[in-house]
């Protein structure tokens, strides 16, 4: 099943060519033998700290497109500290285009070890790579993580790095999110469940039976995207909201 969340990088290389007309020549560079840093590939290091966001965005670009395996802890450790969306999306996909086996221990390390945005981008990082090799880093802690962004991005890595035979168990911990945080959250909470499809029944039945009306409305919009993933999370949880207050179930998965 197609993951929403990971149709993003054609969105991220549409906007760095529109935003690159004043970037600097290392996106045009030929690649060069290894050995000390020619000029370009100085500049496109140097860019990735630029006060100008097309600059850092089009620095990203062009160490994805040339990737070199000695590149690989700078992008991990600007992916930590960089403010601009669509700059952490490029750097994110300058990761993908190196091995696994290169990327995965410093991005492994930042979940454990980094800040709120590096764990956040490291497990969106990981999502992107789907390497199930990252999935015992997932940890319940982290699904359950205090932290919004942080644990919406464990959920996305989380339905994607998933062994076989272990969806209900994830959506098991899942479910006790539900009710948890805004729209946004909300939202992301959803798609994870309906992305791990019939596995996550029985956790959204469960949950749509327990008192906490907040609870019981987020799982039944759930179920409902789950029937039908074109509804839209708003309508879903409005009307699921409306029929808690009732004291119905009528958008129970039978």
């Amino acid at each position: 099943m197609a993951r929403p969340w990971q149709n993003t990088q054609q969105h991220t290389q549409q906007h760095a060519q529109q935003h690159t007309q004043d970037a600097p020549g290392p996106r045009h560079a030929a690649p060069q033998e290894r050995g000390t840093p020619d000029a370009a590939e100085r500049r496109a290091l140097d860019g990735l700290e630029d006060g100008r966001v097309s600059v850092r965005l089009s620095a990203a670009l062009t160490l994805g497109t040339t990737p070199e395996p000695h590149h690989v802890d700078t992008l991990i450790a600007r992916c930590a500290v960089e403010p601009e969306f669509f700059v952490r999306d490029m750097l994110t996909w300058a990761l993908t285009r190196h091995p696994a086996s290169r990327t995965l221990p410093g991005l492994l390390r930042a979940v454990r070890e980094g800040h709120t945005r590096a764990r956040s981008q490291a497990l969106h990082t990981l999502s992107k790579i789907g390497d199930r090799q990252a999935w015992p880093a997932i940890t319940r802690a982290l699904l359950c993580d205090a932290d919004d962004e942080v644990a919406r991005s464990a959920w996305r890595a989380a339905v994607v790095l998933v062994p076989e035979g272990e969806e209900p168990a994830l959506a098991a911990t899942l479910a006790t999110r539900l009710g948890r945080g805004g729209r946004k959250t909300q939202l992301s909470l959803s798609r994870a469940l309906v992305a791990l499809g019939a596995a996550a029944l029985p956790a959204l039945r469960s949950a749509a039976a327990l008192p906490d009306a907040r609870v019981r409305a987020h799982a039944l919009a759930t179920q409902w995207l789950l029937r039908d993933p074109d509804a839209g999370f708003e309508p879903a949880i409005e009307e699921a909201k409306r029929i808690v207050a009732l004291g119905g179930h009528e958008h129970q998965e039978k």
